[in-house]
């Protein structure tokens, strides 16, 4: 359990650096663009602050809505709803309201910014595919991820990404401060870098939390065999049936496996680490768990 609560604390300290990284970022395009306006600063670090809100009140909602998750019926799902508690048990968590996404993909996402928010959805095709040990696994995992408010520490960093970005491409329109004291030429470098450094960021914060809530998930189920099969398979189910059109790429961050095929240099920047990667972190745990 050791092994375990390092690697999750490690996470989770390295997580805080890069939003903090992050937010800086935002401020700082505030600051250069704006000549070293103080006013202008703190404008952008108003507009980190209100994204952060928004995101904190929102994401649970966001995230069901784009997916189309319905409610899952425990009538209908009795020994689902079971397993489901037995695991909250086991992480000291209230039980998450559960959902199924009508995808033949197999795979799974939670979101909700706190443990009265909270929702684990499935689509229908995970429990097609997986077997009930592997379904465990993956269902720890993402009640990790609700233990560690993982969606909340996302949603955050994704939405200072857009507002980078969003920003850096207005400026690209509309110029910044001739006073900037990085000059016309570090102002443009500036506006077209920091969506790059962002995107960057932000894949990192995506990064760490899958390897955190993959360690937390296997502490749960008391297995990682468990979930390291089940993703070795949602990898080649991801692979061979694509997700609908519906389903946003913007979201592609809470699901457990990719469930878009990267495309050319996209491949570069992942929001996910290599399942391989993955695999071998968890079969490292076995002797500790």
């Amino acid at each position: 359990m050791t092994t375990t609560k390092q690697s999750t604390w490690g996470a989770t300290l390295r997580t805080t650096i890069l939003l903090a990284t992050l937010s800086g970022l935002l401020v700082a395009i505030g600051y250069i663009v704006s000549g070293g306006n103080p006013n202008t600063t703190l404008l952008f670090l108003g507009i980190a602050v209100a994204m952060n809100f928004f995101s904190y009140f929102f994401s649970d909602k966001l995230a069901l809505k784009m997916s189309r998750a319905q409610p899952m019926e425990e009538s209908e799902n009795a020994e689902y709803f079971q397993m489901v508690r037995e695991l909250c048990q086991r992480a000291e968590i209230p039980m998450p309201r559960l959902y199924v996404i009508p995808q033949d993909q197999p795979n799974a996402f939670a979101t909700g910014r706190n443990y009265s928010h909270s929702a684990v959805a499935v689509t229908s095709g995970i429990t097609r595919l997986l077997s009930t040990d592997e379904l465990r696994g993956v269902v720890a995992h993402e009640l990790a991820h609700i233990k560690h408010r993982d969606i909340l520490i996302q949603s955050v960093a994704a939405t200072i990404g857009a507002a980078i970005t969003y920003i850096a491409y207005m400026l690209m329109w509309f110029g910044s401060d001739n006073n900037s004291p990085l000059g016309l030429i570090g102002s443009l470098a500036m506006v077209l870098l920091a969506p790059l450094a962002a995107g960057i960021i932000q894949m990192a914060v995506s990064r760490q939390r899958e390897f955190a809530a993959d360690a937390g998930g296997a502490a749960i189920c008391g297995n990682p065999e468990s979930l390291a099969s089940a993703l070795l398979r949602l990898e080649q189910g991801a692979d061979a049936i694509p997700m609908k059109g519906h389903v946003s790429e913007a979201s592609e961050p809470l699901y457990i496996v990719k469930p878009f095929k990267a495309k050319g240099l996209a491949g570069l920047f992942s929001t996910h680490p290599p399942i391989e990667e993955r695999v071998k972190r968890l079969r490292q745990m076995r002797p500790s768990l």
